[in-house]
């Protein structure tokens, strides 16, 4: 196996010779261009996606392909909303045609295992569809034994990960944007880019049961996060990437053996 378990750091002869023994598994980050407050940085789901899949891909043997750095639109309830500046989206054909072209080149390599990895809540029914009609195609054209899985990463946090992490009780999954989670696995993982003096600390979100058209920025907070980071550690996001990492290694272990 080569030094490196990025796809993009290979050389064309060494990536030849891990395809050719038939056995070899590839994991695919997906993440986003999505606006995390004004104490992180635009490229938060990506960077996430792409550190998770490889810790990972060390206990697999994997490679991890290039980070699909664009994800599907912003939603208000989810992400602070597509509305506001710096979100940079693909609409869901853009995606699902993304996700199917690259499983199939892979697939086409020799590759016959692959992983996509969801570091972006909204993308998860278009990676399915894209992930659905690349494996048909590939067995329809005789590759048989092409398979895939899809995950989210967050899917793997254990309860008693949450009640470490959030000491004082998790308020949900689904204000947890620019919060404590994504905040600590920052802090762990690429603490230069984050900057918690500028962490707001604001009540969470209280969010709607139901979307409006056009959205309307005064249903979230106007700091881009749906709670407040504070309590966010880099302490709690080696925890979190910890479980994260085991959970994702068992699963596909599972699934498709070592």
């Amino acid at each position: 196996m080569a030094s490196t378990r990025f796809l993009e750091d290979l050389d064309a002869h060494s990536y030849a010779d891990y395809t050719s023994t038939g056995q070899g598994l590839v994991l695919i980050p997906t993440g986003a261009t999505e606006q995390h407050g004004p104490h992180m940085p635009l490229g938060v789901d990506a960077m996430l996606s792409r550190a998770i899949s490889a810790a990972a891909a060390e206990d697999l043997d994997a490679l991890v392909a290039p980070v699909f750095a664009y994800g599907y639109k912003s939603q208000p309830r989810s992400g602070g909303g597509n509305h506001r500046t710096g979100t940079t989206s693909l609409s869901a054909q853009a995606l699902i045609a993304q996700t199917k072209d690259v499983v199939l080149e892979l697939f086409r390599h020799g590759i016959r295992r692959v992983v996509v990895v969801n570091g972006h809540f909204e993308n998860y029914q278009f990676l399915y569809e894209g992930l659905d009609l690349a494996v048909r195609e590939a067995r329809a054209g005789g590759l048989d034994d092409s398979r895939a899985m899809l995950l989210s990463y967050w899917d793997f946090v254990d309860d008693a990960t949450l009640e470490a992490v959030f000491p004082d009780g998790f308020l949900g999954w689904d204000i947890e944007h620019g919060g404590v989670l994504e905040t600590s696995l920052m802090l762990h993982l690429h603490p230069e880019k984050v900057d918690m003096s500028r962490a707001p600390d604001h009540p969470p979100a209280e969010l709607t049961a139901y979307d409006v058209f056009p959205e309307d920025p005064a249903r979230t907070p106007g700091s881009g996060c749906l709670s407040s980071p504070a309590g966010a550690t880099a302490e709690r996001g080696e925890l979190l990437l910890s479980t994260v990492r085991s959970g994702i290694v068992r699963a596909v272990t599972s699934e498709f053996g070592k």
